[in-house]
């Protein structure tokens, strides 16, 4: 597992992602990077999504239903025995800050690496390293739980198929 600490702001728990301005709702998918995708990612992105692509895990992109070609955001999952290890997670480049277009980008991929856990018969255990000021962010939001002193934090059984009920209806 790497040592990277996820900063990702979870703004709202929509049912998929929310238009800012509008409060229209879209529906979304969550499909794997293929090799091809990687031209999307070579600019506005904060982390090299193209050599996370080469690691070991699993790159995930959001888009909108029917919507291929514009990413909202993006996830690297590593698939361990009893769990999912979030190892990055980002929403694109107009999805931050106050001006963003979508709300829900955020907890829509913690929702897919929670039903990626229960798919795999994991119960929905997820863990990712917090920086340590969003420590309370996620517990607030994800009803993650800090493990011990460390950065790790962990989504549990109960809280993850909430996430996954909110965002995952079908």
């Amino acid at each position: 597992m790497k040592d990277r600490m996820i900063t990702i702001e979870i703004d709202k728990l929509t049912n998929s992602i929310e238009n800012r301005i509008t409060g229209d709702s879209f529906d979304t998918q969550i499909i794997e990077v293929t090799k091809s995708d990687l031209k999307y990612l070579e600019n506005n992105w904060s982390f090299d999504w193209k050599a996370e692509f080469e690691t070991e895990g699993k790159v995930f992109k959001l888009i909108i239903e029917e919507n291929y070609d514009v990413i909202q955001g993006l996830i690297s999952l590593n698939y361990h025995n009893g769990f999912v290890f979030v190892s990055l997670i980002e929403s694109a480049d107009f999805n931050i800050g106050r001006n963003k277009v979508y709300y829900g980008v955020a907890g829509n991929l913690f929702a897919f690496a929670c039903k990626e856990s229960w798919n795999k018969g994991d119960f929905g255990y997820v863990s990712f390293n917090s920086k340590t000021n969003l420590i309370p962010h996620y517990e607030d939001f994800l009803g993650a739980k800090r493990v011990g002193n460390s950065n790790q934090m962990v989504i549990e059984p109960k809280e993850a198929l909430k996430l996954i009920q909110k965002y995952y209806k079908k």
